[in-house]
């Protein structure tokens, strides 16, 4: 087992596997990182509440996960760090590898 504290434990699971333990999460994320968008945008995006992106992304932003630029009185919303990407598509294929063997 690599060196790893129970306190890394902890962070990891908090900032990561909680930040992104909601598919609208993983699927803001996805639409974050193609460029900026304000909350209007992924409102319309996904089909959802204003407030329940909004929740979603004040979780995210918690977490670091994704970042904001004010312009005037928009907010938009950017990848907070492409790696986060990274480790979901591995997860993805992993996933595919699985019901692959189904």
């Amino acid at each position: 087992m690599p060196n790893i504290s129970d306190r890394e434990m902890e962070l990891l699971h908090h900032y990561v596997c909680e930040g992104i333990g909601d598919s609208k999460r993983l699927k803001l994320l996805y639409l974050v990182a193609d460029h900026p968008r304000n909350v209007t945008e992924l409102t319309e995006a996904l089909d959802i509440s204003q407030p329940t992106v909004s929740h979603h992304l004040r979780i995210l932003r918690e977490r670091g996960l994704v970042r904001t630029e004010r312009d005037g009185t928009t907010i938009y919303y950017s990848l907070g760090d492409p790696r986060i990407l990274q480790a979901i598509e591995i997860m993805r294929s992993f996933v595919a590898d699985l019901l692959a063997r189904k």
